[in-house]
């Protein structure tokens, strides 16, 4: 689990092209300004900020200080890839606020003002990574503003999420990471009932009547929580079934996929919202826009592509497109939103369920930068 994090992490080192030379000091070494360039191979990397914070010294040692601050806050959070698209977002602002440019090479003479800039900006990360608050200030949702802003939700959320961790450390790796991934998505299906899912650029006051929904879902959770003891067991590890052909029911198919195809090391789903549906008494179709940001980068026709998000993709026009496409990569923080029909089928428990094992083929689909 440990490597799996901190592999996301130095993922999310730097977000843009690789590193250049430019005339007069085209001719120029980079190791004579990177003493551990050659040393760590860090031609292998193509990011620039990443070959910077591989072969700079003082860049190698802040790097490792941010690794562990950002793993600190990824165990204090049950839904932990919230925390990786709010890194990937500022690690690509840093880079942007120092000046590093997606798809501009970095002058050999601007390499010292540029790594005194990441020095800075690292150096004031990591100290507000410390500080247990900032879990609260990102929350870039509306359910998270509405808990943040009230005492009483913080603290059961804080209680809750407490004792969630605590099951799950418990679990082996495979276990656990399946573990974070239905509790993301007990969120989003709260999030759903609350009738807050997409209205993060509402005003606060008008989400309070929601608080009640929120307080009532994070009582609910703690019970069964409780009722666990010390039996992750009894929480996680069972299939979700949903009670009716909507949201909640994708919901589920989409997370059964990412899981089916470790989507989780690429992409989190932020939410699903439902269209339209056709429902008879055994089956039904409902069509959803399900909308996923981007982690790490893939290429943007791969396996990855297909089975995670459904299709190819040309991220420079923002579409889908057929393959075979280019071998080109997404760069984290991507907003991904495909619109979908999920045939469904009603068990003999009432239940309805999907059996589809990729995303592919989507109806429709657009790509973005972030946020």
């Amino acid at each position: 689990m440990r490597s799996f994090w901190l592999a996301i992490v130095a993922l999310l080192s730097g977000l843009v092209s690789a590193l250049g030379q430019d005339s007069p000091d085209q001719d120029r070494s980079i190791g004579e300004m990177l003493p551990l360039f050659a040393q760590n191979h860090c031609e292998q990397r193509r990011e620039a900020a990443n070959q910077l914070f591989c072969g700079d010294s003082e860049l190698n040692a802040i790097g490792t200080k941010l690794a562990s601050a950002v793993e600190a806050r990824l165990n204090r959070l049950p839904d932990r890839l919230v925390a990786v698209e709010e890194n990937a977002e500022w690690a690509r602002d840093r880079n942007l606020s120092c000046g590093i440019f997606p798809g501009e090479a970095v002058r050999f003479a601007d390499i010292a003002p540029i790594k005194a800039c990441l020095l800075k900006e690292t150096e004031e990360r990591i100290v507000i990574l410390r500080d247990p608050n900032f879990d609260c200030l990102a929350s870039n949702t509306a359910a998270g503003a509405l808990i943040c802003s009230d005492p009483a939700l913080a603290i059961a959320e804080g209680e809750l999420n407490d004792r969630v961790l605590a099951l799950i450390a418990r679990l082996n790796d495979s276990d656990a990471k399946n573990a974070f991934v239905e509790y993301a998505r007990w969120i989003r299906e709260r999030d759903r009932k609350c009738d807050l899912a997409g209205k993060e650029n509402v005003p606060l006051e008008e989400l309070e009547a929601a608080a009640g929904c929120l307080a009532s879902g994070l009582a609910s959770l703690a019970t069964e929580v409780a009722a666990a003891g010390d039996e992750p067991g009894k929480l996680f590890g069972h299939r979700a079934l949903a009670l009716r052909p909507n949201a909640d029911a994708v919901d589920i198919c989409v997370a059964q996929i990412h899981l089916a195809n470790a989507c989780g090391d690429f992409l989190r789903v932020r939410q699903v919202r439902e269209i339209g549906s056709d429902v008879t008494d055994k089956s039904a179709n409902v069509t959803a826009e399900v909308e996923m940001v981007v982690l790490a980068p893939f290429t943007e026709c791969s396996p990855v592509a297909a089975s995670c998000t459904g299709t190819c993709w040309d991220a420079r026009a923002g579409r889908p497109k057929p393959p075979p496409g280019t071998r080109n990569s997404f760069v984290v923080a991507h907003r991904i939103r495909i619109e979908r029909a999920f045939a469904l089928q009603k068990g003999d428990d009432g239940s309805w369920r999907c059996n589809a094992m990729a995303l592919a083929p989507v109806d429709a689909g657009i790509a973005a930068g972030g946020p």
